[in-house]
Parts: C-alpha cells; sequence; structure tokens
C-alpha cells in the first residue's frame, strides 16, 4: 500500500487536512452533503462529516484502482481460493444467491425449512411426545454472535408460532444452567453449532445438556430427539451421536464470523421463519449486487471501507465506535467486534512479509442513548481522536403517536451527537470545553427489519474485504485464536495432574493459590 502512486499522492493531502478543522469544511462548502453522501434502495450513506475533500477522494478511489480492487472482488464472487493459507474459498455470498444459488445451498435450505416448519406446527417432538418449545442454541464465536443479533433484533417480527430461542456460548455452563433452570427438559431442544464439531467450548455444554436430559428421561431412547447438529464434519456429528435427520451442514469454504447465511442461521429461521429468513438473505443479496456492480465513486462498501483506510493509515486514528440508534441492536456492537478484529487484526500481509503500517483499528461500541451515558465523555473531551459510525433507522417500532415521539427523541440525539462531535463548543472554562473535530458517518436505513438488517450486516462484511485488499491481508483466516486454545489444553492438563511443571511463574501460582484456596474449603 505504501508504495503506491495514490498512497504517495494522499500523504501530504493527509498532513494538510490534519490542520484543516471539520467544521470550517461545512462553513467553505453549504452543499458539502451533495458531494459527500451516496444512497442506494434503503440506505443512505453521508459521509460528509469526514475530514475529505474531492481530491483526497479521488485519491483513496485512485488506491483502490492501483490495488486491484475490482479484480479482487470478482474473486471473491466467483469462489476463488482468496483464503490462501487454508487453501479456501470466502464464498458466503454464494449463501444468499436467492437468484441461482449453488445446489448444496439450495439443498441445506430445503432441509432447514422442513426442520423448522415441523418445529412451528408442533410436529418435532421429544423423549415424552410433547412438542417442542423452547429451542437452546448451543455455539461460540460465529455460531453465536450472528444469530444472536439478527434473533434479538428482529424479536417484533418473530414468527407466530416460533419457539422461544435461548443462546449459549459460556464456558463456565453457568449461563447454559441459568437456562436450564427455567426449562423443561421434555419440550427443549438443543442445536449444537460448530464448525469442525470438535470444539471444546461447544462439546463441553452439549455434553452437560445432554447429561441434564438423561437425568429427566425414563430412558435414554429418545434423547437425542432433543439435538439437531450443525457442522461441515457430519462424521463427527454422528459418532456424538446426532442422527442423519438432524444434521444440517455448510462447507469449509464458510467463515464462522460469515456463517450466518448458511445453516448456522437455524435459529434465526426458527425465530422468523423461513420467509423472515429469506428476506435476510433477499437484503443480504442487494448489497453484494451493488457492492458487485456499482462503480466505485458511488459504491457504499468501497467507499466505507477507503474511509476507514483514509482515518486508520493517514490520520493515524486509533478506534472506531459503533453507535446505532435503536435498541434492538444491543448486539451489533458485539457482533462487529468479531468481524472486523478477528478479520483484519492482522500484520502479516499475502506474502508472508510483516506490515509496515497500521491495520484494524480497536472497534467497539454500545446503543446510542446507553454510549451517551456511558463513554460519549471521552468522545468529546477525551485525548483520543476516534472515528464513528452512526446508526439510525427513519421508522420507529410502531405508527403510535407516543412511539412516534420517542423516534423523534431518538433521531433528535442520534443527529446532534454526530453534529456535536463535529462543531465542538468553545468555553474559556476548559472543564466546559468541547474541541469537537471527530469525524463520523452516518447510515440511515428506511427501517429495521429482516430485509434491511441483511442490507447492513453485508454491508460491514463488504467493508471488511475492502480494507484487507488495501491492507493486502488474509480477512479470512484466524491464527491468531489458535494458540490460546493449545495452551488452554496443556493448562487442563495441568490442573487435571496437579502438577505446575513447565509453566511460567505467574499462570504456576495462580494456579497453586487456586488449589490451596479449593483445599481450604
Amino acid at each position: 500500500m505504501i508504495n503506491t502512486r495514490a498512497y504517495a499522492t494522499l500523504k501530504p493531502l493527509a498532513q494538510s487536512m490534519k490542520k484543516q478543522y471539520l467544521k470550517t469544511l461545512f462553513e467553505q462548502d453549504t452543499l458539502r452533503f451533495e458531494q459527500f453522501h451516496q444512497q442506494m434502495e434503503g440506505l443512505l450513506f453521508d459521509f460528509s462529516k469526514q475530514k475529505i475533500d474531492s481530491d483526497i477522494l479521488n485519491g483513496l478511489l485512485a488506491l483502490a484502482e492501483e490495488l486491484e480492487l475490482k479484480e479482487w472482488i470478482e474473486k471473491l464472487f466467483n469462489g476463488e481460493k482468496i483464503n490462501h493459507t487454508e487453501s479456501r474459498a470466502a464464498w458466503h455470498t454464494a449463501l444468499r444467491d436467492i437468484q441461482s444459488p449453488p445446489p448444496e445451498v439450495a439443498q441445506q435450505w430445503r432441509s432447514m425449512e422442513s426442520l423448522v416448519n415441523k418445529v412451528h406446527q408442533r410436529q418435532f417432538r421429544g423423549y415424552s411426545g410433547k412438542p417442542i418449545v423452547d429451542i437452546v442454541n448451543i455455539g461460540v464465536g460465529g455460531s453465536d454472535l450472528g444469530p444472536l443479533m439478527i434473533t434479538h433484533a428482529l424479536d417484533k417480527d418473530k414468527h407466530p408460532h416460533a419457539p422461544e430461542v435461548h443462546f449459549v456460548s459460556t464456558l463456565d455452563a453457568r449461563q447454559l444452567h441459568k437456562i436450564l433452570d427455567a426449562l423443561d427438559p421434555e419440550t427443549t431442544l438443543f442445536v449444537v453449532a460448530s464448525k469442525s464439531f470438535t470444539t471444546i467450548d461447544t462439546l463441553s455444554l452439549a455434553k452437560t445438556a445432554k447429561e441434564w436430559l438423561q437425568q429427566h428421561a425414563p430412558c435414554n431412547q429418545g434423547v437425542m430427539n432433543h439435538f439437531i447438529g450443525i457442522s461441515t464434519n457430519p462424521k463427527k456429528m454422528s459418532e456424538w451421536g446426532i442422527l442423519p435427520d438432524y444434521q444440517l451442514l455448510f462447507w469449509e469454504w464458510v467463515g464462522g464470523r460469515f456463517s450466518l447465511w448458511s445453516t448456522i442461521g437455524f435459529s434465526i429461521a426458527l425465530k422468523l421463519g423461513m420467509q423472515g429468513y429469506n428476506d435476510m438473505l433477499a437484503g443480504a443479496h442487494a448489497m453484494d449486487e451493488h457492492f458487485k456492480n456499482t462503480p466505485f465513486k458511488q459504491n457504499i462498501p468501497v467507499l466505507l471501507g477507503l474511509i476507514g483506510i483514509w482515518n486508520t493509515n493517514f490520520l493515524d486514528l486509533k478506534a472506531q465506535a459503533i453507535l446505532p440508534y435503536d435498541s434492538r441492536l444491543k448486539y451489533f456492537a458485539s457482533y462487529l467486534e468479531q468481524l472486523e478484529m478477528e478479520s483484519n487484526g492482522k500484520s502479516t500481509r499475502r506474502d508472508g512479509t510483516p506490515v509496515t503500517y497500521r491495520t484494524c483499528p480497536v472497534l467497539w461500541g454500545e446503543v446510542g442513548p446507553n454510549a451517551q451515558h456511558a463513554f460519549y465523555q471521552l468522545l468529546h473531551q477525551g485525548t483520543e481522536r476516534v472515528m464513528s459510525d452512526f446508526i439510525l433507522f427513519t421508522k420507529g417500532h410502531s405508527d403510535s403517536e407516543r412511539a412516534l415521539y420517542h423516534q423523534n427523541l431518538n433521531i433528535a440525539n442520534c443527529l446532534a451527537q454526530s453534529r456535536a462531535m463535529m462543531i465542538g463548543d468553545t468555553n474559556e472554562d476548559l472543564h466546559k470545553n468541547y474541541p469537537g473535530d471527530q469525524v463520523s458517518n452516518t447510515l440511515l436505513l428506511k427501517q429495521l427489519d429482516a430485509h434491511h438488517l441483511g442490507m447492513l450486516v453485508a454491508l460491514y462484511e463488504h467493508k471488511v474485504f475492502v480494507q484487507s485488499v488495501i491492507w493486502n491481508i488474509n480477512a479470512f483466516d484466524q491464527w491468531g485464536v489458535e494458540l490460546g486454545k493449545k495452551l488452554a489444553k496443556d493448562v487442563l492438563n495441568h490442573i487435571k495432574t496437579q502438577s505446575t511443571d513447565d509453566l511460567d511463574s505467574s499462570t504456576a501460582n495462580i494456579l497453586k493459590h487456586i488449589w490451596e484456596q479449593h483445599n481450604e474449603n
């Protein structure tokens, strides 16, 4: 990236723009919004509150061209093996190609629909013959964060015969036991979601769930009617005991953090029904088509990604805040934390050499009104310069007079905060001085439903890909998570043997302290 002609052009422009006050850009150009926003059906993207001008925008577009972004987009959509370290495609776009899906994808849609209908029609029965009314999704990472985020956000749109859907992901099992205490084993179905079906986090929780059922069932016969498995590994599912008719499949070319579009989204389909699930796929597909076919200057994912590059690598911003102004998006920032930081939290280029520039910033966020009373203090008066994405919906949760009042209050707060971060407020009392000059994007969607949420998630997926191309890194592997898992197995063996041999003094003495406390009890 840093050896390109476009980078050389942009670097002095950045030095000049750093000295420019964001508010003055609007004072100098009252039509600034017209130049720095884009729209597609159902979405408006305002990036006028960024420290850019037409020369910078053209330079960023030239950077994308020089680094062959168009060719990389074609490789993505063609299913080429762009995840080169694992020799896999990253073909999540095929999972929502509602017009011409791969045959294997269409087959799994049919399998999902059959099971979803069986649950909704109260024909899915457990060991006692009672119908299933509660679903517990057991998974970690992409098998949890995406489905949890979607089902929470779209709870008001749930299918009239949808079961209650619960999510379990924590290793300590407290989350699982709290849920089990409130459920009836005769009417509970567990969805065990694991790409490899070897993940110790997931399988240990699934085993605990199985033992809970066995304690209540009069005999083991029928217990496995309470489990559905979702994996790329049917052999491992069968070995664990998942019945063949209750196995849903996806493929190695589906990355975990991109997997909610696959059968990993089964819990979404249970909650929304297949029509709602298909609406979500259609929204994502609409964004795919926009990303694939729209010139870069009007291409919202490309622009979103390039602006992030500008802020990170030219303006030296180190943090990204995600600020949705809708309480239904409570888990959206958590979902993006994995999507962005697991994808682009890399320090090695595709050719195996270390990067010589910064890559993914630290990303965090919270629902806007709550965040206003949490960390907005830092955004307004702290020492960190932060880039923010405000996410807003035109329509509230209903058309009642009171709902409209609350939505207008919500809109006013969102727009006021982005404006306050931009313009600031000078005061001789520095305790009350607001520097302003904080950059932000605003994403305005028509409403929060399955279609528009699908669009929004796909938008951020493509943003991540755009940035990975510019940084010349692989967004689709995650070798950084492997070492911790490997060492956890080693530490667990030390716990089993009550030995601290070969451990560092910190780890060894923490274990000894734990064992001493256990002995005292």
